[in-house]
């Protein structure tokens, strides 16, 4: 038994007559019959009285109408559904992300692709960099919206940037460099630092080591914290100036001064990280691409 057999017979089942059926089925009425027969044959239940006046329905035959009904609906809705994840409008979809970095061009993708994709259930999950690395690299996560991997973490992963943000110098209004415009890397190179966790963050430090190198200096972090929240809370409180990028201005509002860090000309990526052998659905590379449209609508107003 095919479905062809099964359409056949619905076609049939529904027109009450050989000829109609054929007709709208495109097929020859001999074959039609044929193909009927064949099916009554293999389930061994008669499902129509034929005469010379036409065509009824067995009540075996009416039973077997519905149930084909629904087997055929069933069978299209999932052809239906294939398709559409082949589309990238269904499916599951883990995304991982670090928060602050990711504000600008994160939260307006998710609205547009929730509205592309509503049928895809998105979920988040916000990890440190290095546990980000982790997932990916055991399929955990699909994807990873976060800053540039650095040394080690980079085996594996493959990474495109979507935008670059400078570092600057952010502290609380008390501090003597708010009088500041600007702020040389060898000021803030004597001063206590707020850092990221090491455990967490390995690649901000690596990035510190960077930027400090170039005037032969280390980092002085007097305090770690575990996100950048709890990091705007400690410099907040004093216990440190901290270089960041200027990202956390749109987090932190008022609550801390950012000045230009002057010395340097690193700056911190954004993109997009994937497992180099891993497998992106087509709704992860429909996510990618909301992403790259996001991110250029954000460098548009800079280019004006």
């Amino acid at each position: 038994m095919e479905l062809r057999h099964l359409r056949y017979f619905l076609a049939v089942g529904e027109a009450l007559n050989f000829t109609k059926a054929a007709a709208r089925l495109r097929v020859a009425q001999p074959a039609l019959s044929r193909q009927v027969r064949d099916l009554e044959d293999e389930i061994g239940v008669n499902l129509l009285r034929r005469s010379p006046r036409g065509v009824t329905l067995t009540a075996e035959g009416k039973l077997f109408l519905e149930e084909v009904r629904q087997l055929l609906k069933h069978a299209d809705e999932s052809v239906e559904r294939v398709r559409g994840l082949a589309r990238g409008e269904y499916g599951e979809l883990h995304i991982g992300y670090i928060p602050i970095p990711t504000v600008e061009i994160l939260p307006p993708a998710l609205e547009v692709f929730r509205k592309a994709a509503p049928h895809v259930r998105l979920v988040l999950h916000d990890l440190p960099t290095d546990e980000l690395i982790s997932e990916l690299r055991n399929a955990t996560l699909e994807l990873a919206i976060m800053v540039q991997p650095l040394g080690e973490q980079t085996a594996g992963i493959e990474f495109e940037i979507l935008r670059d943000y400078p570092w600057c110098v952010a502290l609380n209004a008390s501090h003597p460099f708010a009088r500041l415009r600007s702020i040389a890397l060898e000021k803030v190179a004597t001063e206590p630092l707020v850092g990221l966790s090491r455990k967490g963050y390995s690649e901000y430090y690596r990035v510190l080591e960077r930027i400090f190198a170039s005037v032969s200096a280390k980092p002085r972090i007097a305090v770690e914290s575990d996100s950048e929240s709890s990091l705007v809370v400690e410099v907040e409180a004093g216990h440190g100036i901290a270089l960041v990028t200027t990202i956390l201005k749109l987090t932190s509002g008022k609550r801390l001064i950012y000045r230009p860090l002057t010395g340097t000309t690193e700056t911190q990526s954004v993109g997009i990280a994937r497992a180099t052998k891993g497998d992106v659905t087509p709704a992860g590379e429909k996510f990618c691409e909301i992403l790259r449209q996001i991110s250029r609508g954000a460098d548009e107003p800079k280019r004006r």
